[in-house]
């Protein structure tokens, strides 16, 4: 079974927040990272510095190397079209991919879905065990990594 993972960085937590940096990978080792100018959507101003202190992030970084919300959600769809991906952390992931969608003026071609739906309650008790156990760095990829690694070890009981 070919499970692809997702997740986010963002500006903060607050409602108005949005994604600065995208990362998915899936079982099969295909993978794509990259970080989101916010410049490219207006009003995406705020800019949250606690939440620059967890993902290390800056606005000069975002600004420089960055693509537009446009080509951001180009090749998430180019790469996801028709397929169930799965996050940790649903309703904030989806939160701020609607947001890139909505600013770019698309729609996801893709489905995102909560572990909650692909692991049994018993099974989501041993992977928030051995999530909070990981000591992560938290940039999209590595968390990213550290997810697929949790439900791996859960479905496959290493």
């Amino acid at each position: 079974m070919n499970l692809i993972c997702l997740d986010l960085e963002a500006s903060g937590l607050g409602p108005d927040s949005y994604p600065i940096e995208v990362a998915w990978k899936s079982t099969a080792d295909e993978s794509d990272s990259f970080l989101i100018n916010p410049d490219s959507v207006p009003g995406w101003t705020f800019w949250d510095e606690f939440a620059e202190e967890i993902h290390s992030l800056c606005r000069t970084e975002l600004r420089q190397q960055g693509v537009s919300a446009e080509t951001a959600c180009n090749r998430l769809n180019a790469a996801l079209q028709g397929c169930d991906v799965i996050s940790d952390a649903w309703e904030f992931d989806y939160f701020w991919l609607k947001r890139l969608f909505v600013a770019a003026g698309q729609k996801m071609a893709f489905r995102l879905v909560g572990l909650r739906e692909l692991l049994s309650p018993e099974e989501m008790i041993q992977y928030q065990f051995i999530s909070k156990a990981q000591l992560r760095q938290h940039r999209a990829m590595s968390d990213v990594d550290h997810i697929l690694q949790a439900v791996h070890s859960v479905r496959f009981q290493e």
